[in-house]
């Protein structure tokens, strides 16, 4: 993707909070924008600077061509967006993949965030090796959206009804199930970051367990009611999960015992 001469917006926040002592960035799902969960979240972590990604193709960067390749997005993230001092990751879905392989290129630099929290994503080697004779980014409209809905749940009334709002909707999504659909991951040891890893009880085959070959200190795996999108009809035991992951964000935390399920 061709370099922008003027720096991109890349974080974006609703609340200033310079007393607060860490940050928290945000990585929304495929589609989606960060000022979903900077509504939902920016009032109720007062702790926290809540910042959320806003990945061009979208929103505010509506006029950006959006990235069609991971290492690319992952590459210019990482180059061009200021992550500072102590901070935590959450990314769900392909913002789970996309928060992960960031982490993994800043970690390389000597600057990874302190905390993961990855909710409702596969781990890197699933979803490297996902079918790709018939990907979903090139179906027609109405079948993606059937097909997004099978796999994630129901997309708004408005998506179906409005001509335009299916645009703008559509044109993220295809963009990013495209990356995923592109996506393999490159060989390299676990990541050394605490990390939480969450889904919701009524998801099944995510294989969260399987993310033990890629992340070397997984202290939690949490069930949260719910399907995909567990967070939007009751927010409030996620942002727990979050308070609990971000509370102590120090370069020595330790885990003691192996992480176990909780429901």
């Amino acid at each position: 993707m061709p370099r922008s001469t003027t720096a991109p917006r890349w974080l974006v926040r609703r609340r200033e909070r310079p007393e607060t002592a860490a940050n928290l960035y945000v990585f929304a799902h495929a589609g989606g924008s960060a000022g979903e969960y900077l509504r939902m979240w920016a009032d109720d972590l007062p702790g926290l600077t809540v910042w959320g990604v806003q990945l061009p193709g979208r929103s505010a960067r509506l006029a950006e061509p959006a990235y069609r390749d991971l290492r690319a997005l992952v590459d210019d993230l990482v180059e061009q967006a200021p992550f500072t001092g102590p901070c935590a990751f959450f990314g769900h879905s392909f913002g789970a993949l996309l928060a992960y392989e960031t982490a993994r290129a800043l970690h390389r630099e000597g600057r990874a965030p302190g905390r993961l929290v990855l909710s409702s994503c596969p781990p890197p080697h699933v979803i490297g090796t996902g079918r790709r004779d018939a990907p979903m980014a090139e179906l027609p409209d109405d079948e993606l959206i059937a097909a997004v809905e099978e796999r994630w749940g129901p997309l708004s009334d408005q998506v179906h009804d409005d001509p335009r709002l299916r645009r703008l909707v559509l044109g993220p999504l295809r963009a990013d199930i495209g990356v995923l659909e592109s996506y393999t991951p490159t060989p390299g040891p676990p990541l050394p970051v605490p990390t939480t890893l969450v889904c919701g009880t009524d998801e099944e085959g995510l294989g969260l367990d399987g993310w033990s070959r890629h992340l070397d200190r997984v202290t939690d795996r949490i069930a949260l009611p719910g399907g995909h999108f567990h967070f939007r009809a009751d927010p409030a035991p996620l942002l727990d999960v979050v308070r609990d992951a971000t509370g102590s964000l120090t370069p020595t935390e330790q885990t003691g015992a192996p992480a176990r399920w909780t429901t």
